[in-house]
């Protein structure tokens, strides 16, 4: 009888490429966990809306808090991928994160910092320069956490815009966009001075150039420039050869920023390099002489079998343009997405 009422007992998670297992609490999820022990897990949003915290459910089962479905991809999902600030272990489990298993870049460290420079590219987009007190290596097309200490203290996801560089990862730049009630995104745009101290904790992610010789796709929108900004400035560097078509969405002439900095990067290329910016919501009466619409509609054109892909930027643009590039005959193995997330879709940047 009073087996009935037996109190339930912690699980242990295993972590591939961890040694040693883990408690997990009753009712605490694999992320909380793995914190509370000193686990480096990535991370940022931890109400589900980011994706950062993605893992691999190798063995055991979870209680979802809330449904995966529209922040993973399909293939993601067939893939037994789950996020761990979302996910209750059901008994014991294991799990893997990519990162760490596959040795992407460097270990995560955290190290402080301070602001040395702020430039505001446009209406709600900042340059923010960065000078660490010790080095941080990482690849281009990876992000950090940010935090600002006894101002926020929980980290927020950005990635790097430039790559390692000759200073050995002490001067580092973001592009942050300022979203509604975002605190870290509105604090950086409205209130960030230079002097103020600042953590970094990084590197962290899977977005990065692959080795390969097939012709490149690559696709921005607003603040997702950054990963791929820094991912050509380091290709740049090594000369490399690969065809380049770029599309840069915005909505409006005003919203493009980096203009100088991606035509000398064509200038310079190796291979060839197509630029093509596409405005969504540009006055019809204006001076432009460019694509408009959306992205996708332009990506047609340009997209075809034999090709790689990395986007960046807003969940229904990459989700349209994931579509487009698959109806193309481009694999899914070929197709690199980084999306962007903010407080309009479930984080709190």
């Amino acid at each position: 009888m009073f087996g009935l009422f037996k109190s339930a007992q912690p699980s242990k998670l295993t972590i591939e490429g961890i040694d040693g297992e883990f408690e997990v609490k009753p009712k605490e999820t694999i992320l909380a966990a793995a914190l509370r022990q000193g686990v480096r897990f990535p991370h940022s949003c931890r109400v589900g809306g980011c994706a950062t915290c993605k893992c691999q459910l190798k063995i055991g089962k979870v209680k979802e808090l809330t449904s995966a479905a529209y922040i993973l991809s399909k293939e993601d999902l067939d893939q037994s991928y789950i996020l761990g600030c979302q996910s209750i272990p059901k008994g014991d489990v294991t799990i893997r994160i990519d990162s760490l298993v596959d040795g992407v870049g460097a270990a995560p460290v955290a190290t402080a910092g301070r602001i040395i420079g702020k430039d505001k590219l446009t209406h709600d987009i900042v340059k923010i320069d960065v000078e660490l007190d010790n080095s941080m290596t990482y690849l281009a097309g990876q992000y950090a956490l940010l935090s600002v200490p006894g101002l926020i203290d929980a980290p927020r996801s950005y990635s790097f815009a430039t790559p390692t560089g000759n200073q050995g990862g002490r001067y580092l730049t973001f592009f942050i966009r300022e979203v509604a009630g975002g605190e870290m995104s509105t604090w950086m745009n409205e209130s960030a001075e230079t002097g103020q101290s600042i953590v970094v904790e990084g590197p962290y992610g899977d977005f990065y150039l692959r080795n390969s010789d097939k012709p490149l796709i690559l696709i921005a929108g607003g603040s997702g420039l950054a990963p791929i900004l820094a991912i050509l400035e380091d290709a740049l560097q090594f000369k490399n050869p690969r065809d380049v078509t770029f599309l840069f969405g915005a909505r409006t002439q005003n919203d493009l920023y980096c203009l100088d900095q991606i035509i000398r990067i064509q200038d310079n290329w190796a291979g060839k390099f197509e630029f093509i910016p596409v405005l969504s919501a540009e006055p019809e009466e204006s001076d432009w002489q460019g694509e408009r619409g959306f992205i996708t509609e332009s990506l047609k054109r340009f997209a075809g079998p034999n090709k790689q892909a990395y986007l960046c930027g807003p969940p229904p643009m990459l989700d349209a343009a994931e579509a487009v590039l698959n109806d193309a005959g481009i694999s899914i193995n070929d197709v690199f997405s980084d999306k962007f997330l903010d407080r309009s879709y479930g984080t709190s940047k």
